[in-house]
């Protein structure tokens, strides 16, 4: 004869979710992710509250008409990486590149940037320094200015150690327009190298997360890519920089905003080995995982080859490649197709597979 024993009641408050709900009353890491929950957070509460079009093109940076008939870009971005220094880089090279990224993302001059410091009470005046250090020289190097800024101190334990703010600004050349909603059937989707190896530096660092790679982060300023990009294909509609969300989640992005379909040729996608056996192992798809020296640019398929060999003759985009085509099906979705022919349908991530990559 069996007897009932007492059953606890399930204490649910200390339960977590690796993917977050869709509907929450709080902020969870994944509305930092740059995917959906992203978007969802940026449509429903920050353009309505800040008086921007719900139906606004979200880009890198945005371009303003100056006086002059000059047109000028502007962007801001803000950096929480952890840890501060990772394989190929650290926070304050990867503000000054990442700004200056997304500058060029507009086919923007940078012409000159702020930075913001948020730092802990207790860190060390030797991280700072070794951080500002590193900022300062990849300004120098970028050939971009850090002319303003501004220092900020909170209490011990309302911040991990030190966060980065960047703002910039640039001269968007006459006659570029870039922007997602150029996308269009027919055009041919290149990216300028291998890609996961920011996201995979940086996981190799995580505390419990070892892959024995010394894979390094490929951040890096592009401006100058751009430039030469741009001299051999005028004609260039699309410019991103595929940094949270990886390379799926910037097609995915420009698929919906131009409905149209994308299809992605995986085999044709630059996947460095050392990349490869990291997501394997953690069960990440490459194509997901964060990039910061790299860009996925959309021309039309006449210009393909010039725009490949324009790529593939600059130190940062000796490895790009041919990845897709714009197709008029499947509007606003991104389908990869494997070397078989057989098709899978990539979303965006609703939030990201590592927090804090960048």
């Amino acid at each position: 004869m069996s007897q009932d024993l007492p059953i606890a009641p399930l204490d649910v408050t200390a339960w977590t979710c690796p993917v977050p709900l869709r509907h929450t009353d709080t902020i969870v890491l994944g509305h930092g992710g740059g995917g959906v929950l992203s978007g969802e957070l940026i449509e429903h509460l920050f353009l309505p509250a800040l008086g921007g079009a719900t139906n606004a093109e979200m880009r890198d940076s945005a371009v303003l008409d100056a006086p002059g008939g000059r047109r000028l870009a502007f962007t801001t971005d803000s950096y929480v990486v952890s840890p501060l220094f990772f394989p190929g880089g650290c926070i304050g090279d990867l503000a000054v590149n990442g700004t200056i990224n997304d500058l060029a993302m507009s086919g923007a001059q940078p012409l000159a940037l702020s930075a913001g410091f948020i730092l802990e009470e207790g860190l060390a005046t030797d991280v700072l320094g070794r951080v500002a250090t590193a900022m300062g020289a990849a300004a120098r190097a970028a050939g971009v200015p850090v002319v303003t800024g501004d220092t900020k101190v909170v209490d011990r334990g309302k911040a991990d150690q030190l966060f980065v703010n960047t703002a910039g600004i640039g001269v968007v050349p006459d006659g570029v327009d870039v922007r997602p909603s150029r996308a269009t059937p027919g055009d041919v989707v290149l990216v300028s190298g291998n890609v996961g190896e920011h996201g995979v530096a940086v996981m190799s660092l995580r505390e419990g997360i070892e892959f024995g790679t010394t894979l390094a982060s490929d951040t890096a300023p592009l401006h100058g890519l751009v430039a030469a990009l741009l001299a051999a294909v005028p004609e260039v509609h699309v410019l991103r920089d595929p940094t949270r969300g990886g390379v799926a989640g910037t097609l995915c992005e420009i698929a919906e905003v131009a409905d149209v379909g994308v299809e992605l040729e995986e085999p044709a996608v630059p996947v460095p080995e050392a990349v490869a056996a990291a997501c394997g192992f953690l069960g990440l798809d490459p194509l997901h995982v964060a990039n910061e020296g790299k860009l996925v640019t959309i021309v039309p398929a006449a210009h393909a080859d010039a725009a490949l060999a324009a790529l593939q003759s600059h130190p940062l985009g000796t490895h790009a490649a041919i990845i897709g085509t714009v197709v008029p099906d499947h509007p606003g979705l991104l389908v990869a197709r494997s070397s078989l022919g057989a098709g899978r349908v990539v979303s965006r991530p609703l939030g990201e597979q590592l927090p804090r990559i960048c």
